[in-house]
């Protein structure tokens, strides 16, 4: 049997119903006094009623484009898809009942692994000894 997802002893259909008023006791209080302060952040202001806009008119893209990284994840956004942008691409972030209360930027890094080798030809005096193989 599948274990089922819940947010703070929530299942996801009464999640999916809950007003502003009764999501914001239940987040940290960094996310609660951000989206109490909406009127103050107009990129994310603008997004909230971007996403709205597009359900109401029931068009829903494959993934809604956006760069507000820091944008509150919200219920009303369950089960769309978001493509969040990294600074190189947009990194498709599916919204689950486990990323409510979150950015959207936890889930699309801004930053890659770096592997490093040994130094190429060229790079020092050293290396013009190195044979090349």
């Amino acid at each position: 049997m599948a274990k089922k997802e819940v947010f703070r002893g929530r299942e996801e259909s009464q999640v999916r119903d809950m007003t502003m008023e009764e999501f914001l006791p239940l987040i940290c209080s960094r996310e609660r006094r951000t989206l109490q302060r909406i009127n103050q952040h107009p990129k994310l202001k603008q997004l909230v009623e971007k996403v709205r806009k597009l359900k109401k008119a029931g068009h829903m893209p494959k993934a809604i484009k956006t760069h507000v990284r820091d944008a509150v994840i919200l219920p009303e956004w369950l089960g769309l898809t978001f493509g969040v942008y990294n600074g190189k691409e947009y990194k498709n972030v599916v919204i689950t009942v486990t990323n409510l209360g979150k950015r959207l930027g936890d889930f699309s890094h801004s930053t890659g692994r770096v592997l490093h080798s040994g130094p190429g030809v060229g790079a020092t005096r050293g290396s013009k000894f190195v044979p090349l193989k």
